[in-house]
């Protein structure tokens, strides 16, 4: 076991110990469990709506409470790409939140540049332009920024781009009490064995993972197994994505074993948030977050019987 996974196990153990003892009750009484994780929602479950301008990012927080009773949220850079040193709009988004009793948990951040480029100036260039991100985040009072680690070359030659690139960065957002946090998001990072040996390379205690259920499609047709990917991820997990499409006539997503992939999620001893973010199309993007919370308050009953 690595340094990093140590420290992330007792990050972990922690949070869930102060948790359970800010349940206690004054009197003696017994004590309330804590769920055997939270749910939170991802703003790109909502990107159509975004993207169309039917809803504004300052409207997340309180549409995430109102409309589906989730007080935990993922934002997306893309959808305040221009906002992240304007102090004055980062500060009407803490307050809306703060308004409707949400926690922001992290920002998501894409077009960027590529964190494992191949060329030293470029790579360099990248972590700067996330910096701003971090910053960002941490005004949000975020724990952390999800990042890509994309590269290019051979297998191995793109491991040692994207760990260097990611400790760069990591270095920084350490400085702001921040992680920083990789998804599986195509290419190499979609492949589990890749990404977990990028993590061992890094080996940072503010450097770790988001797997997410669905996204582990290396290239064209070729996809790695996602169970074996989430299982390989999870010792480095800061966040989970709970990616949804399709539902059948039970409330059981298609194409992923809700239950099958929690019990590997909650065997890694993770207690924190899962993310929902649905993609889907069969239904609007409301009924799709509504569909997935439900599934996932099922199985989390269900797992309960499991892990107490």
């Amino acid at each position: 076991m690595t340094s990093t996974t140590l420290h992330r196990r007792q990050f972990l153990q922690t949070t869930a110990a102060i948790g359970a003892s800010a349940l206690l009750p004054t009197l003696g009484l017994a004590a309330e469990k804590s769920p055997l994780f939270k749910i939170s929602v991802a703003q790109w479950s909502l990107h159509k709506a975004l993207f169309a301008k039917k809803i504004d990012n300052l409207d997340f927080a309180q549409i995430a409470k109102d409309e589906f009773g989730i007080d935990a949220i993922e934002y997306v850079n893309q959808f305040f790409k221009d906002k992240a040193k304007d102090t004055k709009y980062l500060a009407e988004m803490n307050k809306r939140a703060a308004d409707h009793g949400v926690k922001n948990l992290l920002i998501m951040v894409d077009g960027e540049g590529q964190l494992g480029a191949r060329e030293k100036e470029k790579r360099a260039q990248t972590v700067e332009n996330h910096k701003k991100w971090v910053e960002a985040a941490a005004k949000l009072g975020c724990h952390a920024i999800r990042v890509n680690a994309a590269s290019s070359g051979t297998y191995e030659e793109q491991i040692e781009l994207a760990a260097d690139g990611l400790n760069q960065l990591t270095q920084y957002a350490e400085t702001h009490e921040l992680r920083v946090i990789v998804e599986n998001h195509g290419g190499y990072s979609s492949d589990g064995a890749w990404l977990a040996e990028v993590m061992r390379r890094v080996d940072h205690p503010h450097c770790g993972t988001l797997p997410d259920f669905g996204n582990f499609r290396v290239k064209g047709n070729s996809w790695y197994d996602r169970y074996e990917g989430v299982k390989e991820l999870m010792p480095y997990a800061f966040a989970v994505s709970a990616k949804s499409h399709d539902f059948d006539e039970n409330g059981n997503e298609t194409r992923t074993d809700y239950n099958r992939m929690m019990d590997i999620v909650l065997d890694a001893g993770y207690r924190g948030y899962v993310g929902i973010e649905y993609e889907g199309s069969a239904l609007d993007e409301y009924a799709g977050i509504k569909a997935t919370k439900k599934l996932l308050e099922r199985t989390r009953n269900e797992l309960t019987q499991v892990y107490g």
